[in-house]
C-alpha cells in the first residue's frame, strides 16, 4: 500500500531508524567497541530520534481507537528509557535490545499505526497532519539558513 503523502516525511524518517538498528546490530556482531556504539546511538537519539518523537506526539491525532496511540506513546517511552540505559551501563545485550525496540516500533508504526490513520483521518486531517510537519520542517530549516550561521 502506498503512504499516504502527509505522512511520508515520518516515512523518511522511519528508514533512516532501520538504518541505525541495522548498523547497531553489525557493530555487535563484527565486535565494536561498546562505547562505540554508545555514541554512534547518543548522537542519532540527539540528531534525529528525539525529535521525531517530538513532532509525532505533536502532530499525530487521537483517533477512535486510540490503543495505537497509546501503544506508540508507551513505545517510546520504553526507547527512551533504553538510552538512558545504555548511558548507564557497559552490557552489550542492552544495544541489541535498543535495536530491536527501535525496528519493532518502526515496523509498528509502518504495519499498523500509519495505516489506521490513513483509513479513520478525513483527509482534511491528513492534509493538517502534512501541513504541520511541513510548518516544523520549514522552520528549521529557516534556522540553519538564518544570517547568525552564515
Amino acid at each position: 500500500m502506498k503512504r499516504n503523502e502527509n505522512l511520508v516525511p515520518l516515512s523518511r524518517d522511519h528508514h533512516f531508524g532501520l538504518l541505525c538498528s541495522w548498523k547497531i546490530r553489525q557493530g555487535i556482531k563484527k565486535n565494536v567497541s561498546y562505547d562505540r556504539i554508545k555514541k554512534y546511538i547518543n548522537y542519532y537519539w540527539q540528531e534525529n530520534l528525539s525529535r521525531h518523537f517530538e513532532i509525532e506526539d505533536l502532530v499525530l491525532p487521537e483517533t477512535e481507537n486510540n490503543i495505537l496511540q497509546i501503544q506508540m506513546e508507551k513505545e517510546h517511552i520504553e526507547i527512551r528509557k533504553l538510552i538512558n540505559t545504555i548511558n548507564q551501563t557497559n552490557d552489550i545485550r542492552i544495544l541489541g535490545d535498543f535495536a530491536n525496540a527501535l525496528s519493532n516500533h518502526i515496523r509498528f508504526e509502518e504495519r499498523m499505526y500509519f495505516p489506521h490513520l490513513e483509513e479513520h483521518l478525513s483527509d482534511v486531517k491528513l492534509n493538517n497532519i502534512g501541513a504541520q510537519l511541513e510548518q516544523i520542517h520549514q522552520k528549521e530549516n529557516d534556522f540553519y539558513q538564518d544570517e547568525f550561521w552564515k
